[in-house]
């Protein structure tokens, strides 16, 4: 029997605004990782709607609803390792040699993907308060048989 691939909404950055356009993105996620900077609580609800949420807290995120986010969060998914945390200038891991396969992060607004060693880099980018002239943009994990397939979603605005 081959198992049903898994799809993670990711976002991060919203800073408090959730955007229309956001939520239709991420409809159809199993899951939502949220990479910080959420802004308030009321965004988390609004994700739980649409999937359970995995929510790291940003540096941002300083009020009392924010305590309960860890700082970082290891996710396991059809047997692959995804490590979340806010600021990739703050990683101290390897984490080729800690078997995580992905590494989520935000902080920047910049969506990127990148490849190294083996590990998967992704930040979604922002679809919070348009930053610069940066995308606004969520992205999309999905695991089949154990490998890992990325995409950045820009939203029209």
């Amino acid at each position: 029997m081959t198992e049903k691939p898994i799809t993670f909404g990711v976002i991060s950055d919203t800073h408090g605004l959730l955007r229309p356009e956001a939520v239709e993105a991420l409809r159809g996620s199993d899951r939502i990782l949220h990479a910080g900077d959420v802004g308030a609580s009321e965004i988390l609800d609004a994700l739980a709607r649409i999937a359970p949420v995995i929510a790291i807290r940003g540096n941002i995120d300083t009020g009392a609803w924010a305590r309960a986010l860890p700082e970082t969060e290891l996710v396991e998914a059809g047997g692959i390792s995804i490590y979340i945390l806010h600021n990739l200038g703050q990683f101290d891991l390897k984490p080729e040699a800690a078997g995580i396969r992905v590494v989520i992060y935000g902080h920047s607004h910049q969506p990127k993907m990148e490849e190294k060693n083996g590990v998967l880099y992704f930040n979604p980018g922002s679809p919070g308060p348009r930053r610069f002239n940066l995308p606004v943009s969520v992205g999309r994990l999905v695991i089949e048989a154990r490998e890992v397939r990325a995409e950045l979603v820009e939203l029209k605005i």
